[in-house]
């Protein structure tokens, strides 16, 4: 099969194509043949080497995918196979013509719904969807979602507008991204500085920060007293070290941080909320936001999209 490896971390240059053998799956997997890959913030990072150590030459990035299961492993109920879903493979091994799940990490598709939009939605809707659990979101509170024009951004919008949020406000590096943004209900549009816009809050209840690195205490500033910050990714790296002294500074307004991964939400809860968050979309109650859809060998070229800063919603590899 093709599948497209990191021969040298760094410049996307450093991506290729080549031939390795199918994979099979072991015991409590399944096996797909891939139809859709989502390309991922993550993905550029490690594949800069800024996020996660020891990644070895051949290392084959990317963890979600959307195709049809050709193969289950020991332990797996046969009726998987000819099923159409959407499947987290792990911390790489994505960007494949054939991948391997495990069957608790694999979602059905409902009909209706493309493989494309899957992919699209499957991780970065149910990351969205917890992060504004995780932060308590209620309804009439204000929102600042920070870094909205991904996959994840534009999801927490929606997701917050949903909720029934007062405000919802984005930031972003352009005031067309920033009118598209409005179409998904964002309410008020900031630079990447958080400002720009003088009717929106100065505070705000809940930011859900996608963004991370050296401005994290900066936004944790324009938290409400009680507000809560939720950092869902770190696109532009980690925070300071002492990023934490701004929640300090400001200790009688009871700010709080958290970080959020769905590696922490039982198995059970995960996969239903994400089968319902697939299904809206097929409803057209969220929205599945296509950047490109490239090629296998295009996986270079989404990169370089992503790290100059191209990309509004996500893109997508089709082997």
């Amino acid at each position: 099969m093709r599948a497209v490896t990191i021969r040298e971390l760094g410049d996307p240059s450093g991506m290729e194509v080549v031939d390795l053998p199918v994979p099979v799956p072991g015991t409590g997997q399944v096996a797909l043949r891939t139809e859709a890959v989502g390309v991922g913030g993550v993905d550029a990072a490690l594949r800069r080497g800024t996020l996660g150590v020891g990644l070895a030459p051949g290392y084959v990035p990317g963890s979600e995918v959307a195709g049809t299961v050709t193969a289950v492993g020991p332990g797996v109920d046969p009726s998987w196979r000819g099923r159409r879903v959407w499947a987290f493979t792990g911390t790489g091994g994505a960007y494949a013509e054939h991948v391997v799940a495990r069957v608790e990490d694999v979602t059905p598709l409902p009909e209706g719904l493309s493989s494309v939009d899957a992919v699209t939605l499957g991780s970065a809707a149910t990351v969205a969807h917890f992060a504004l659990a995780h932060a308590h979101l209620r309804a009439g509170e204000s929102v600042l979602v920070r870094g909205a024009t991904g996959s994840i951004g534009i999801a927490a919008v929606e997701l917050a507008v949903r909720a029934g949020a007062g405000a919802v406000a984005v930031t972003t590096r352009s005031t067309e991204r920033g009118e598209r943004l409005r179409g998904f209900g964002a309410t008020h549009v900031l630079d990447r500085a958080g400002v720009g816009d003088p009717d929106a809050p100065e505070a705000f209840d809940v930011i859900v920060d996608v963004v991370g690195g050296a401005d994290v205490p900066v936004f944790l500033d324009r938290l409400a007293p009680n507000g809560r910050l939720v950092m869902v990714g770190a696109v532009a790296g980690f925070p300071p070290d002492d990023f934490g002294a701004a929640l300090v500074r400001a200790f009688q307004q009871s700010r709080s941080f958290a970080t959020f991964s769905l590696a922490t939400v039982p198995v059970a809860e995960r996969d239903a909320a994400r089968a319902d968050l697939l299904d809206a979309a097929v409803r057209r109650e969220i929205s599945p936001v296509v950047h490109a859809v490239l090629p296998l060998e295009g996986a270079a070229e989404a990169h370089r999209q992503m790290d100059r800063g191209a990309v509004f919603g996500r893109i997508v590899l089709r082997p």
